[in-house]
């Protein structure tokens, strides 16, 4: 045996009662589970770690993370490796960087900067990928052959798809070109990708018709892939957006995972139940559906996403030029402000909700941290002026948090049979969401321990054998005998997120010890060097 975790509370990831236990680890996998009331002799090997009052679960995984190039960039990567994550699932929204060529890929650079960097004129990565096997084998590779610091799946983004098939017209795509955008995905699920994601707020993917929409998921499905869809509103129509998205998956026959699965706005104050019937409707007859959440309320996105979608048609650069132009910026104002931009989910901004939490020009500091109404207000001019201002002088790359959630709809939600956890966490910028430091040992602080929305058991199980389940793996998510060894041990009587809006980077307490394949990724609260991470791609 390689490692004995020595009497530990076992709480496997099936939701069941909790035992203790003494559990070897050997070659990566869990090689004995000797329980207290078992005879025989308890296992030995060459490092023990005594339990101490800590529990055992498997290692958490991530079912929502926009950490693409962050797994390249930092092979400490503690914001996630310390929570006790062993595993996330990227490939976000419908952008991503894989599949690409030459133009595609400088397009969602720039489109993307806010959540991952990586934009023009960054050498911080190196981009010599453009299939989606060549990014996964990219994160085999990791740092210098040595992998990286957690395992990630990969969902093609269907918004890249069509971004790389069509450009960034908002048309009808033709029978040659559904044909391109389903080979591609074939192709991506092929190399190893678990599905299609997609941002039907963001473009271009929001320009993609339920008929162009279904075809793909025809594809995932042959393939026994699910669809992760950013539905078109979580504001104005979000219910009809759950509808539909479960409508166009029972059509395809496709699995599907609704990402961050929010009820957010003043038209949404109180609704969870009535998403929460309609999902049972259709789990009772027979569709096969999961969603993530985060344990939070604000949400978090780039300012530009606010837009309405004409504006994007034509990408980055056109942005910039409607933006420039005062004519079509006044257009802009008054559709955002009066008759809410699809951006924004159908519903009039709230500028005193707008918080501006990164910016990628370091001149631009001094919005972060604020409202734009604050900043306007400082400054002596409406909104508008301060954000335009704000996404024409960062070229489009401020991000921002969006204080539109309900704390009872976020209660109500990670309650459901269904459930899993996500953070949805941006690593970029000066104050990104506390989230992307803290959603996990939120579940455990303050929903299990605390509050006693979710007893510890079934909430593990929310982050650990659902997720798993979901992802098809048959070797993770559990604590049983020959499954791997992607573990976590905490402390669920202290176990707790630190980071808060104020200070976000911010590592979690409680949490001092996490392994993955058997290695120690964090030991005694603190990271190892060690590179255990690789992509884990779809099983046949």
């Amino acid at each position: 045996m390689d490692t004995v975790l020595r009497d530990v509370r076992v709480i496997d990831g099936s939701g069941g009662p909790s035992y203790r236990a003494d559990v070897a680890l050997a070659d990566g996998r869990i090689a004995e589970i000797h329980r207290e009331t078992d005879s025989g002799p308890r296992p030995t090997a060459a490092r023990t770690v005594e339990g101490h009052g800590l529990a055992l679960s498997p290692g958490f995984i991530d079912m929502h993370a926009h950490s693409d190039l962050a797994l390249l960039r930092d092979p400490g990567h503690e914001a996630k490796a310390a929570q006790g994550v062993t595993l996330e699932v990227i490939g976000q929204d419908g952008l991503s960087y894989a599949p690409v060529d030459d133009r595609t890929l400088a397009e969602v650079r720039a489109q993307i900067t806010g959540w991952n960097g990586g934009g023009p004129g960054s050498t911080d990565i190196d981009f010599s990928w453009r299939t989606v096997g060549e990014y996964l084998d990219r994160l085999d590779h990791g740092f210098d052959g040595n992998g990286i610091a957690v395992n990630a799946a990969y969902l093609i983004p269907q918004g890249t798809v069509r971004m790389l098939t069509l450009g960034w017209d908002d048309r009808e795509a033709t029978a040659e070109e559904v044909a391109r955008m389903k080979q591609l995905v074939a192709e991506g699920l092929e190399q190893g990708a678990v599905g299609l994601s997609s941002g039907l707020t963001y473009t271009p993917g929001m320009y993609a018709s339920d008929a162009e929409l279904t075809e793909l998921c025809r594809v995932v499905a042959r393939y026994e892939g699910y669809y992760c869809p950013h539905h078109r509103s979580y504001g104005a129509g979000a219910l009809q957006a759950y509808e539909e998205m479960v409508d166009l998956t029972r059509e395809a026959g496709c699995a599907l995972h609704l990402a961050h699965a929010t009820m957010n706005f003043g038209v949404n104050e109180g609704r969870a139940p009535e998403l929460l019937t309609l999902l049972d409707r259709a789990l009772d007859g027979g569709a096969d559906i999961t969603l993530d959440t985060y344990p939070y309320t604000p949400g978090c996105t780039t300012l530009v996403a606010m837009l309405p979608s004409w504006a994007s048609e034509g990408g980055p650069g056109a942005i910039l030029a409607r933006l420039r132009d005062d004519a079509t910026a006044e257009r802009l104002r008054h559709v955002m402000e009066v008759e809410g931009a699809d951006g924004c989910h159908g519903v009039p901004i709230e500028w005193d909700k707008i918080e501006i939490s990164g910016v990628s020009d370091p001149a631009l500091a001094g919005y972060v941290g604020r409202t734009v109404a604050r900043s306007a207000a400082e400054r002596g001019e409406e909104p508008w002026v301060t954000a335009r201002r704000i996404m024409i002088e960062d070229r489009l790359g401020s991000t921002i948090l969006q204080h539109v959630g309900h704390e009872e709809n976020v209660r109500q939600i990670m309650r459901h049979r269904v459930h899993t956890g996500g953070s949805d966490g941006i690593l970029q910028g000066d104050k990104p969401h506390p989230r992307a430091y803290g959603t996990f040992p939120q579940y455990l602080g303050k929903y299990v321990r605390e509050e006693g929305v979710l007893a510890l058991e079934e909430c593990v199980a929310h982050l650990t054998s659902r997720p798993a389940a979901r992802l098809r793996l048959p070797d993770r998510g559990l604590v049983r005998e020959g499954y791997r060894a992607d573990l976590v041990l905490f402390d669920p009587d202290t176990v707790a997120a630190e980071s808060t809006f104020e200070v976000p980077r911010t590592l979690p307490t409680g949490i001092p010890h996490v392994l993955i394949d058997g290695r120690f990724v964090m030991a005694d609260g603190k990271r190892t060097d060690v590179l255990a991470g690789r992509s884990v791609r779809r099983t046949a």
